[in-house]
């Protein structure tokens, strides 16, 4: 019993289902290595293809924000699939990996894909011990996007000094200033906390900044004073809907891995993979 076990990890003998082809049989090649989105779907338990695109989405993103070509990784392709004509994907290896491990964890075929990729690289055996990183990588690049958002939305209503106005968000949501912050959590004075954040204060800074820039705009709010004054409240109102929720206040949950270890990790994956199977 033992045996068969580890015949079923075999990276290139993986089914997703006992009784259906492996992983592997329904690759394609047209100058390149590629999956069909539709039918990698199936294989993680997705019934609605809808449904599936928002994963394949987050997926994109990632490797957006790891600055590796999305167009070589995800081609779109209009199809002809259960006698509908739909966009589909060519998804190369890696971009199977990303969709996977942003796929629905409560799907027993997401956990059977992560561990199947888990075979494949060293790399990917170091990074499998912390899947949400990946979805921290998807994260941190929403998180950029909004700041850019949310920086250009303070300029135009009064704010010039951005750094100031940034501390008083940070002090609505952490009780602190982001220089006692940084202190607190061990974080380098040239870089940000927010590459050292896990998930869930990650997600929270995100509602924190979003929120901010909603306010902002929907009440017209103008001035120096003004922005910082809101920027502090929206912070306070997301500690204090954790606080009432039981949740971890964000100054005491533990600091992550260097989201730069981690894009490096996924770039070395996305090398690996590229390489020609044997």
């Amino acid at each position: 019993m033992e045996n068969k076990k580890k015949m079923r990890i075999q990276p290139d003998v993986f089914h997703f289902d006992e009784e259906k082809e492996n992983f592997d049989d329904f690759g394609q090649d047209n100058g390149f290595r590629y999956w069909y989105a539709t039918d990698f779907m199936k294989f993680l338990g997705y019934n609605s293809f809808e449904t599936f695109k928002k994963t394949i989405n987050k997926a994109m993103t990632s490797c957006m924000t790891l600055n590796i070509n999305v167009a070589e990784n995800f081609i779109q392709e209009r199809r002809e699939v259960s006698g509908k004509t739909i966009t589909d994907y060519k998804l190369s290896k890696f971009a199977c990996y990303l969709v996977a491990m942003n796929g629905d964890p409560k799907k027993p075929n997401v956990a059977k894909a992560q561990a199947y990729f888990a075979t494949i690289t060293e790399a990917f055996q170091r990074y499998i011990e912390e899947v949400e990183d990946v979805e921290r990588v998807y994260i941190r690049g929403e998180v950029s996007e909004h700041e850019k958002s949310l920086s250009g939305i303070a300029k135009q209503a009064g704010v010039h000094n951005y750094a100031f106005f940034q501390n008083e968000g940070y002090i609505g949501l952490y009780n602190m200033c982001l220089k006692k912050l940084k202190k607190l959590k061990g974080i380098p004075s040239d870089r940000t906390p927010l590459d050292f954040m896990g998930k869930r204060e990650l997600a929270a800074n995100l509602f924190r900044i979003t929120q901010t820039e909603a306010k902002i705009e929907n009440e017209r709010i103008y001035g120096q004073d003004e922005c910082e004054t809101a920027a502090y409240d929206v912070g306070r109102s997301v500690r204090d809907v954790m606080k009432k929720h039981g949740s971890t206040l964000p100054e005491d949950l533990p600091p992550s891995q260097d989201i730069k270890k981690i894009k490096s990790d996924l770039k070395k994956t996305h090398k690996e993979l590229k390489k020609p199977e044997h």
